[in-house]
C-alpha cells in the first residue's frame, strides 16, 4: 500500500517557505558582494608573509605601512645602421601592476654622442608625438598634464648620457608605450666600426658639497653661508639599485639590429652578449639577441669589419631646410714613424674605489702591468692609485729600470679595491710637472676607471686648467663604464679612449692603446672649404693617432667645391682632397652636426672661453632650431584626454635599476646597508601623497628567516567574497537537499 501526500495544503506552505528561503539568499549574497566590493575599493592591501612569496616583489612603501607594487619596464632597442650612422628606436613599456595610479620615473643611459630628437606615446591606435621645448617650459607643461589626470611623458637629459623619462598618470593595471628615436654617428677605429649600446647607469659617487662660511662685513655685522655642490642634480642620477645577491635582474631588454655597412663585411660580432646573426648580403647583416630578452645590467657592443682593405674615406651629405649638411671621415695612411721616437714619461692613475671590486679591479691591475711591460729604458714613469683617498708610488717620475719597475709590479699586485671614488685630487697628481719646459720626452697620462661619478664638469675644468704639455689617455673598464667622461676627458686632454670590458681584451686593447701612442700619426691638422662660408665643426681639428680616423662636420646654405684636409706626418706635408659633389646621400646628418656644435659650445664654456649664461642661449638657439634634447631643452608629449579621475591618489614611482654585471653590492653600497634612493625634490613630494620612495622586497626568504608581515595590493582573486559565496551558496544546495527528500513519496 502506498500513502501520498495530499496535493494541497502542506505542499504549498513548503513552495511558500522555499521560495521566500531563496529570496532571502540572494539578497544575502548581494548585500555581501557589494560590502565585500566597497571594502576591495578601500582596502588595497592584505597582510602576506614573505615567506609566502614566490618570487622577488618590487614594492612602493606607504606611509601607514603599507605597500603597492612598482611599475615594471621593459625595453626594445630597434637600431638600423646605414654607412657612417645609426638611428635607433627604444621602446620602453611601463606596466603598472598595482590598483593605483603611478607616476613612472625611469633613469637610463644613452651613447653620449646620441641626437634624440622624438618621443611618442602609444595609447592603443592613437600616436601623440612629442615637440622638444625649453626645459623649463617643457617641465611646467608636464606638472599641469599630471595635475590634470592626462597621460604625458617628458624626456630629460641630465648628462649627455644620462635621460630621465617620466610617465604621468599610468592606471591601475595598464601598460604605456613610450618610443624615443635618436641618432648618433658610428665609431670607427683601427679598422673596425662599432655600435655601443649603454643598458644600465652604473651607480655614481658623488662628492659631498663643499660649505664655507664667509665674512661678508669686516666690522661683524653679518656673515653668510655659500653652498658649492660639485654635483647639484646629484638627486635626479641617483636611482635605487638592487643588490643581485638578493634580488632577480629587473627591465629586461631585447636588441634587434640591421646593418648596412655601405662596403662589403668580412667579421661581425657581439662584444659580450651571445647573438644571431643573419646574412641578408655582401653589406648587410641582421643581428638579434640569442636570448629573446637580457637583464639591463651591462652594455651591447657590435663590431664588424671590412673584407680586405678598411675604406679610408667617407662623404655623406643631407639638405635640411634649404640648408647642407656635410660629414666627412678620413684615416690618413698608416706610415712607420720617421727618425727616432720620442721617450715617453707616463704616469698611470688607477682607479682602485669600491665600484671596481671584482673582474674590474683584476682588468686594471693586468692593465697597469702591461702598461708597464710597454716601457722602454728610455722611458720615465709613475704610478697612483686613489679611491676616495690615493698615493703616488714615487715623488716623481723615475727611470724605466728593474729596480723601479718591480717596486711598481709589486704595489699594482697589491691593489683591492674599497672607498669612495675621489677623482680630483689623483688627477690634479697626475698633472704635475716638474720638468714643464722638456721637449725630449711626450708627457702622457693613462687614467683607468669605471668613471662611476657624478662631478664630470668638475674634472673637465680640472683638464683644461692643468694639462699642460701633458696628453690624456682614458681607458674605461668593466661592464658599463662612463662613456661620456672617457670620451670628453680623452679630447679635452687631446689623446684618445680604450674601453676594456673583460680580462680576454686587456691584452690586444693594451697593445693598440700603446702602438697609438708612440706619437701622433698626423700633427696640424687643417680642414678647408674655399670659397665657402660653411661652419665646420670641430673648429680646431686634434691630432691623430695611427689608425684613428679624423671626423669633420660642416653647415652652410650651399655646399661646393672640394673640402680639402692636410697636416704633417712626421716631417712629411700630407693632404687629401675630398669633392663634394661625389657626396653620398646620408640621413639625420643635420642632427649631428647640432649635436656636435652644442658639444664644442659647452666645452668652450667648462674652459671659460664662454659665460655660463651665454653658453645656455647658443646651446638653446641650437637645439631648438634642430629640435634636438640637450642640457637646455626637453621633449614632452602629452595625451589632450584626462584618464585620471578627480580625487584619485597619484604615486611617484623611481624604476630601480640592476648593479652592472660584475659590480660588488657591499663595495658600493657598505655591508648590510640598502641602496640610497634619490632625494626627491620639494616639488615632487606632493605628488606622493602618503607614499614614501621605492621599498624592495627581497628574493623568497628561508624558513629560518623570521617571519614579517607585508601589506600588498590585493589584485588577484577576491578570495573573501568567493568564499563567503560559496559557503552560503553550500548552505543552499543542504537546504534544497534536505526539502527535496521530505518531498518525496513515503513508502508503507
Amino acid at each position: 500500500m502506498t500513502r501520498t501526500r495530499p496535493a494541497g495544503g502542506p505542499n504549498s506552505q513548503l513552495k511558500s517557505t522555499l521560495d521566500t528561503l531563496m529570496a532571502w539568499i540572494i539578497l544575502a549574497v548581494m548585500a555581501l558582494a557589494a560590502v565585500a566590493g566597497a571594502a576591495g575599493a578601500t582596502q588595497t592591501a592584505s597582510a602576506v608573509r614573505p615567506g609566502d612569496m614566490t618570487s622577488g616583489s618590487l614594492l612602493l612603501k606607504r606611509k601607514d605601512g603599507g605597500y603597492i607594487e612598482a611599475p615594471r619596464l621593459g625595453s626594445d632597442y630597434t637600431v638600423s645602421i646605414s654607412g657612417p650612422t645609426a638611428r635607433t628606436i627604444l621602446t620602453q613599456r611601463f606596466s603598472n601592476p598595482a590598483d593605483g595610479w603611478v607616476e613612472g620615473v625611469y633613469v637610463f643611459p644613452l651613447s653620449e654622442n646620441a641626437a634624440v630628437d622624438t618621443l611618442k606615446i602609444v595609447a592603443g591606435e592613437r600616436i601623440i608625438v612629442g615637440e622638444v621645448k625649453e626645459k623649463q617650459e617643457a617641465k611646467v607643461i608636464y606638472e599641469k598634464a599630471k595635475e590634470a589626470g592626462q597621460t604625458a611623458a617628458l624626456l630629460e637629459q641630465e648628462r649627455p648620457n644620462i635621460f630621465t623619462n617620466s610617465v604621468a598618470n599610468i592606471g591601475p593595471h595598464e601598460t604605456v608605450v613610450v618610443q624615443i628615436e635618436y641618432q648618433e654617428a658610428i665609431h670607427q677605429s683601427n679598422g673596425t666600426y662599432d655600435l655601443r649600446l649603454p643598458l644600465v647607469v652604473a651607480p655614481r659617487y658623488n662628492p659631498a658639497p663643499v660649505i664655507q662660511t664667509v665674512d661678508f662685513d669686516a666690522s661683524g655685522n653679518g656673515y653668510g653661508v655659500s653652498v658649492s655642490d660639485p654635483v647639484p642634480d646629484r638627486d635626479r642620477i641617483t636611482p635605487p639599485v638592487l643588490d643581485p645577491a638578493k634580488h632577480d635582474p629587473v627591465n629586461p631588454v631585447s636588441i634587434s639590429v640591421k646593418l648596412n655597412a655601405g662596403f662589403s663585411l668580412d667579421e661581425v660580432k657581439s662584444a659580450y652578449h651571445p647573438v644571431k646573426i643573419v646574412n641578408d648580403g655582401d653589406m648587410a647583416r641582421s643581428i638579434t639577441l640569442d636570448a629573446a630578452e637580457v637583464p639591463a645590467d651591462k652594455d651591447f657592443v657590435l663590431t664588424w669589419t671590412a673584407k680586405g682593405a678598411a675604406p679610408q674615406v667617407g662623404l655623406f651629405k643631407e639638405t635640411v631646410n634649404g640648408k647642407d649638411y656635410l660629414l666627412a671621415t678620413v684615416t690618413p695612411p698608416s706610415v712607420a714613424p720617421v727618425g727616432p721616437v720620442k721617450p715617453r714619461e707616463t704616469i698611470f692613475v688607477v682607479d682602485n674605489s669600491g665600484s671596481m671590486d671584482g673582474p674590474s679591479m683584476v682588468q686594471a691591475r693586468e692593465a697597469v702591468l702591461l702598461g708597464l711591460d710597454k716601457l722602454t729604458p728610455a722611458d720615465r714613469f709613475n704610478v697612483i692609485r686613489f679611491d676616495d683617498t690615493f698615493d703616488v708610488l714615487f715623488r716623481d717620475a723615475v727611470p724605466a729600470d728593474k729596480e723601479h719597475l718591480d717596486q711598481a709590479r709589486i704595489f699594482v699586485k697589491s691593489l683591492n679595491a674599497n672607498g669612495g671614488t675621489e677623482m680630483i685630487a689623483p688627477l690634479k697628481a697626475a698633472l704635475v710637472d716638474s720638468n714643464p719646459n722638456d721637449r725630449t720626452h711626450l708627457r702622457q697620462v693613462v687614467f683607468m676607471t669605471d668613471g662611476a661619478v657624478g662631478n664630470e664638469q668638475e674634472l673637465f675644468a680640472t683638464i683644461g686648467q692643468n694639462r699642460g704639455r701633458s696628453t690624456i689617455f682614458m681607458v674605461g673598464i668593466g661592464s658599463a663604464p662612463n662613456s661620456y667622461l672617457m670620451t670628453r676627458a680623452a679630447e679635452m686632454g687631446r689623446g684618445t679612449f680604450t674601453f676594456i670590458g673583460d680580462v680576454a681584451q686587456v691584452k690586444d686593447r693594451m697593445d693598440e692603446l700603446f702602438t697609438k701612442i708612440g706619437q701622433p700619426v698626423v700633427t696640424g691638422l687643417v680642414a678647408e672649404l674655399p670659397g665657402s662660408n660653411a661652419v665646420l665643426s670641430p673648429s680646431v681639428l686634434p691630432d691623430l693617432y695611427r689608425g684613428e680616423p679624423v671626423l669633420m662636420m660642416a653647415e652652410a646654405p650651399s655646399l661646393a667645391g672640394d673640402l680639402k684636409v692636410s697636416g704633417m706626418i712626421g716631417e712629411t706635408p700630407w693632404s687629401v682632397t675630398l669633392p663634394l659633389a661625389r657626396a653620398a646621400n646620408g640621413n639625420g646628418i643635420s642632427k649631428l652636426w647640432a649635436h656636435r656644435k652644442i658639444t664644442e659650445i659647452e666645452t668652450a664654456a667648462t674652459l671659460g672661453q664662454l659665460a655660463p649664461d651665454e653658453s645656455n642661449k647658443l646651446v638653446l638657439a641650437v637645439a631648438l632650431t634642430h629640435q634636438i634634447v640637450s642640457s637646455q631643452t626637453s621633449l614632452i608629449a602629452v595625451d589632450k584626454t584626462p584618464k585620471r579621475p578627480a580625487g584619485e591618489k597619484l604615486t611617484r614611482a623611481d624604476i630601480p635599476l640592476n648593479l652592472p654585471a660584475g659590480w660588488n653590492f657591499e663595495k658600493v653600497f657598505g655591508k648590510d646597508q640598502p641602496a640610497p634612493s634619490p632625494q626627491s625634490p620639494k616639488e615632487r613630494d606632493a605628488a606622493l601623497e602618503g607614499f614614501t620612495q621605492l621599498a624592495v622586497l627581497e628574493k623568497p626568504v628561508t624558513s629560518a628567516s623570521a617571519p614579517q608581515q607585508v601589506n600588498l595590493p590585493q589584485t588577484a582573486t577576491p578570495s573573501l567574497l568567493l568564499g563567503i559565496m560559496g559557503l552560503l551558496l553550500s548552505l543552499v544546495a543542504a537546504v534544497l537537499r534536505f526539502l527535496a527528500v521530505r518531498s518525496k513519496p513515503v513508502g508503507v
